[in-house]
């Protein structure tokens, strides 16, 4: 996952260099959210085809990174393939922890994969690992809330009209939050979003020479903007939501807007979704620098 959007990801399969990858069983770690649990629904199909059977090694997203993290540079050999993604690829395929996938069938067409996800999933024009899906970031929020604080979402947000419409929309007395954002601890969760909603205020990580620069106003500005929205208008406990929590919560009824993965779109607007039927989406939100 790229500084300049930090949402900006894929989820990839790959398969681990010196495992057993041909074996008649595969063992494979995913994350539990809704597209990798789609995935498995296609396990009986690849293995009346294949042969192979499948174990899936389901764990939340923290546990996963830091399981397969631990398996793949230990060598532990406890995972045949494993979904990750942008950002560990390029640096364990270079460090030789994965295989290369150069040899794939014609059927497979490896043309058609979208040239910025096959670059994020590559080292050095080699390929290794295969998109399930690609996400970038946005605003999906409620149509019927939003209409009734009398306001109307622009199809370019910024940042201070999304916190002017999340106090609008926030109605206590219902349980209704005027945003859910992640908060929970981790890369693959809150650390992902603080990073790309810093860039809209101008922060970043490191200067040119690699000096940090957390200390400096730009994330004094990120911080204090998304502390002081999230306690206006977030629910109880967002420092412990992330992808899913936030998820149930919109779904339920409960969220005037979230700003999350482009994945979740089919998800908001399904058939376990309450609120399907009201759902708008948006760009992700800037600051006024174009950067989102």
């Amino acid at each position: 996952m790229h500084l300049k959007n930090a949402l900006c990801a894929v989820s990839a399969l790959a398969m681990v260099a010196a495992t057993g990858a041909n074996a008649e069983s595969l063992t494979i770690a995913t994350v539990n959210n809704g597209d990798m649990i789609r995935m498995q629904g296609y396990t009986d199909d690849f293995t009346a085809k294949t042969g192979h059977t499948v174990e899936w090694v389901t764990l939340e997203e923290n546990v996963l990174r830091q399981r397969v993290t631990t398996d793949i540079t230990t060598k532990g050999g406890q995972f045949d393939i494993m979904t990750i993604g942008m950002y560990e690829t390029p640096i364990w395929g270079a460090n030789g922890w994965l295989v290369p996938l150069d040899d794939l069938s014609a059927e497979y067409d490896v043309g058609d994969i979208l040239p910025a996800m096959a670059g994020g999933l590559s080292h050095e024009g080699t390929l290794y690992a295969a998109p399930f899906y690609g996400e970038s970031s946005m605003v999906m929020y409620r149509t019927d809330l939003m209409e009734a604080a009398g306001l109307e979402m622009p199809d370019a947000p910024s940042w201070s009209f999304i916190a002017k419409a999340a106090r609008a929309m926030t109605d206590r007395d219902a349980d209704i939050n005027g945003i859910c954002l992640r908060g929970k601890a981790g890369w693959g969760e809150g650390g992902a979003f603080i990073t790309a909603t810093s860039n809209s205020f101008g922060a970043r990580w490191f200067d040119e020479d690699w000096n940090a620069q957390f200390d400096t106003r730009e994330w004094s500005d990120t911080l204090n903007f998304f502390v002081n929205m999230m306690t206006d208008s977030g629910p109880a406990g967002y420092a412990t939501n992330g992808f899913n929590e936030n998820l149930s919560l919109f779904n339920q009824g409960k969220c005037g807007m979230w700003i999350d993965a482009t994945v979740a779109a089919s998800f908001v607007t399904g058939d376990d979704s309450t609120v399907a039927d009201s759902v708008g989406f948006a760009l992700a939100p800037d600051n006024g620098m174009g950067k989102r």
